[in-house]
């Protein structure tokens, strides 16, 4: 019974990040993206200003993801958050572009 238990903790402990529950795009956005989209810092489209997140829709969201993964300009790959999934980056800009209309 003990070694079953802490063979079973240990498995746990050992779950990796990516089958961890994903966070959504305004958790995501609120604790990784805000601090550049909320002010503009070093380029960035700033979330609810349409005129600069129109050009960058037109371009469809698995194109801008791709570029956030890869990283754009003065921003660095997957920006603040290099424990979020491609999944939570996708969401995250979707949240950005939804709020930006």
């Amino acid at each position: 019974m003990k070694k079953t238990m802490i063979l079973a903790v240990t498995a746990m402990l050992m779950t990796p990040v990516a089958a961890m529950a994903e966070r959504d795009g305004a958790t995501v956005y609120n604790t990784k993206c805000m601090a550049c989209h909320m002010t503009g810092a070093a380029g960035a489209p700033i979330v609810g200003k349409a005129d600069q997140w129109g050009p960058r829709a037109a371009m469809g969201i698995d194109a801008l993801t791709a570029s956030a993964i890869k990283g754009v300009n003065a921003m660095p790959p997957k920006g603040t958050c290099m424990d979020c999934t491609d999944g939570e980056l996708k969401a995250a800009i979707q949240h950005m572009l939804d709020n930006s209309k």
